[in-house]
């Protein structure tokens, strides 16, 4: 039986050989399926771990809590007149749920940060002395905001290592007077480098107390308070921190809370679209090389009727014949998903060293799933001239030579 399997797979390649020009024809439409969703399933997965990794170097146990809501009442909460600030009130209330561990109050903008005749505009984040807990920040020089009452704006500033850098060049920052946003500051420390988040360069950045940073950017109210809380208990204290602020809304909630698996469920639904977008691309190229396939192999059935017919009448079975043509197309959609997944890595390769920031990533399932679909489609579309050889009268079949 093995030495029978030998022969067919050995004949049927024998058979592809003989049309070389015909068979890469055929097997292009295959190649170009296989290789564009191995491409782009390699970006989309890339960057789904990219933003994954993303979200999580802050930690997985932490929520946002920002002022509005699309909808309340029915209406938008703008034009409803139920928007309100988040306040620091609010941040002591959210303190006292249980399960949380920590809280940040946020007031976020850009402002001019000056030393000597150096200067630079960067993001200037008010906050309080949480941060390297709750956003798993690390001091290197020095140390963080120290804690106190947020209300108070104490005249301090902490400084990522990029602006460190611009401002100061190789001398000692700490001790040293910046001014922010023309607000005078004494530098107590300096961040160690966390890198970049969604292209933004965290490192290149001021971080003041939070009532100083709501006098420079004229805000009564905060961009957002971050929390996070003790490991399972998300759901405990999202609907904690959800009471409380409408208790203190009178009755509305004109806020958002996002936790980080809403987030990444968010990107999940984003990126499933896009690998449905994927999918249907590569299988218009699939169904393009299946038919091709199935156009040889009808051809071919033609052209070795004879053939076929002489092999039927030495002895040869249908069963036989219908596995020599089903091979014959096996082998060419095999063939060709190979090719599909050299090209589609070849050029993943090529664009992950023009483009080092290109996430990509291609799971060992995607290739396996690869393979399978392209040997299926091979198959699938060599089954009707397969089968219509096996069926052939071998007289017939020899009287049409």
């Amino acid at each position: 039986m093995d030495a029978l399997s030998s022969d067919v797979v050995r004949l049927a390649w024998g058979a592809v050989a003989a049309h070389r020009l015909r068979s890469a024809l055929t097997m292009l439409g295959i190649l170009i399926g296989i290789a564009s969703v191995i491409l782009l399933t390699s970006i989309g997965e890339g960057a789904r771990l990219f933003i994954l990794s993303e979200f999580t170097q802050f930690g997985t146990n932490l929520l946002s809590v920002n002022p509005g809501k699309t909808m309340t009442t029915g209406q938008p909460g703008a034009l409803a007149g139920t928007f309100r600030h988040l306040t620091l009130g609010d941040v002591d209330a959210v303190r006292r749920i249980p399960g949380v561990l920590g809280v940040v109050p946020l007031v976020f903008g850009t402002a001019r940060v000056e030393a000597g005749e150096h200067s630079r505009s960067v993001f200037v984040y008010g906050v309080n002395s949480e941060v390297p807990d709750v956003w798993k920040f690390r001091i290197g020089q020095g140390r963080f905001l120290p804690p106190g009452d947020p209300r108070r704006g104490a005249a301090l500033a902490v400084i990522g290592p990029t602006l460190k850098r611009e401002l100061f060049g190789e001398d000692n920052a700490l001790g040293q007077h910046v001014r922010v946003g023309g607000r005078r500051f004494l530098v107590i420390g300096v961040m160690a480098p966390k890198g970049q988040f969604l292209g933004i360069d965290i490192d290149d950045a001021a971080y003041i107390p939070v009532a100083s940073a709501q006098a420079i950017f004229d805000r009564t109210g905060l961009w957002e308070i971050d929390v996070t809380f003790a490991p399972l208990m998300e759901d405990s204290v999202v609907e904690g921190i959800r009471r409380v602020l409408i208790e203190r809304h009178d009755g509305e909630e004109d806020f958002t809370i996002t936790t980080q698996t809403d987030a990444l469920s968010v990107m999940d639904r984003v990126l499933g679209v896009v690998s449905l977008a994927v999918g249907a691309i590569g299988a218009i190229s699939l169904v393009v090389g299946a038919i091709g396939i199935l156009t040889m192999m009808w051809i071919s059935v033609n052209e070795r009727t004879a053939e076929i017919g002489l092999a039927k009448a030495v002895g040869a079975t249908s069963m036989q014949i219908l596995a020599l043509h089903l091979t014959e197309a096996a082998l060419l959609s095999l063939a060709g998903g190979v090719l599909g997944l050299a090209t589609g890595f070849g050029i993943a390769t090529v664009l992950r060293w023009s483009i080092p920031g290109l996430p990509v990533h291609t799971p060992v399932r995607y290739v396996v799933a690869a393979l399978a679909v392209s040997l299926l489609v091979g198959l699938a579309s060599g089954a009707l001239p397969a089968w219509r050889a096996s069926r052939l009268d071998p007289v017939r079949a020899l009287r049409a030579e």
